[in-house]
């Protein structure tokens, strides 16, 4: 009886087949999904559903699959942006300065409004997600959400061994106290090394200010991760869709609607950092590389240049 009173409750007689909206989210072929809600691993408004007949409105049913909420909302934009360095977070601004307006494909976000998910000084590069999801981006920005964000920093190098502990126990800024959940270290040159960070915090600068704190001043810094979605191989000023696969893990990072919903962490525990995002880490210290590689062909042209001058000038007897 109870069962029958949950599936009457969720079902919409004028909705979708619920195996079609989980085909079309991109969970399976329309057997793999009915195999989904028959093994009772879909939830339809917080009830179970193992019948085969029901049908719900995807404009208004929260449907999700093993605890993952699906995005069903074909209106919505999703975007992943690999922001290049001197632009503005912003989609305007008043100076005339570059901002990621002038990125986007107007064929794509023409008349639609987006906000930008984790906002980068005009300095720092790397990824930037981007939505008309105004809940979405909350639940990512929160705080109480606690949603890691992973970096990839140049710095002087070497590295001195102990760094990583003293940034994860938290370095005292002037803001207060700021804790990294991890730090590695990614590669090295003579003279300088490239170092991985993640934490959940989005204050002004806080990376480059904690990197400086203890004694390691950012040359360069770029943003590989959000949460689950990495930069990956993402060139700079290019901009990618999500997948429907990449939005509902982004939902599943923070709790169900209110912040603070979610269960707490036991006591002392760091959040768990992700896989490293190896095409990303790749792909800014080889940009690094490629930039220092063509400051020294530069540099060594105009001293090439200079001597041959110089060498014309003894050829032709100081004239």
């Amino acid at each position: 009886m109870s069962q029958q009173r949950e599936e009457h409750d969720v079902h919409d007689p004028d909705g979708v087949r619920l195996q079609k909206v989980l085909a079309g989210a991109g969970m399976g072929s329309r057997r793999a999904c009915e195999e989904l809600i028959a093994r009772g691993r879909v939830r339809v408004d917080g009830e179970v559903v193992t019948e085969l007949g029901v049908r719900v409105d995807p404009s208004t049913a929260q449907v999700e699959v093993d605890g993952m909420l699906l995005q069903l909302d074909t209106t919505k934009v999703y975007l992943a942006m690999n922001k290049p360095r001197g632009y503005l977070s912003a989609m305007s601004d008043p100076e005339g300065r570059l901002t990621l307006a002038d990125i986007l494909d107007d064929r794509t976000e023409q008349g639609v409004r987006l906000f930008h998910v984790g906002r980068l000084d005009v300095d720092t590069e790397g990824l930037i997600l981007l939505t008309n999801d105004g809940d979405l981006a909350h639940r990512l920005q929160h705080p109480s959400f606690e949603v890691p964000r992973t970096y990839v920093a140049e710095v002087h190098g070497p590295v001195e061994r102990g760094i990583g502990k003293r940034l994860r126990d938290g370095v005292e800024l002037e803001d207060g106290l700021a804790k990294a959940d991890s730090f590695r270290l990614v590669d090295s040159a003579p003279g300088k090394a490239f170092v991985e960070i993640v934490l959940h915090e989005g204050r002004k600068h806080v990376v480059r200010r904690m990197l400086e704190e203890v004694g390691y001043p950012v040359i360069r810094l770029a943003r590989t991760a959000i949460g689950p979605i990495h930069l990956g191989d993402l060139r700079p000023g290019v901009t990618r869709a999500l997948t429907r696969e990449e939005v509902s893990t982004l939902r599943s990072a923070g709790p169900g609607s209110q912040p603070g919903g979610r269960t707490p962490r036991p006591k002392g525990q760091r959040p768990v950092a992700k896989a490293p995002d190896r095409k990303g880490i790749q792909m800014v210290t080889g940009s690094a590389r490629r930039t220092a590689a063509s400051s020294k062909s530069t540099r060594a042209a105009k001293v090439a240049k200079a001597r041959g001058a110089a060498q014309q000038r003894r050829q032709n007897g100081g004239r």
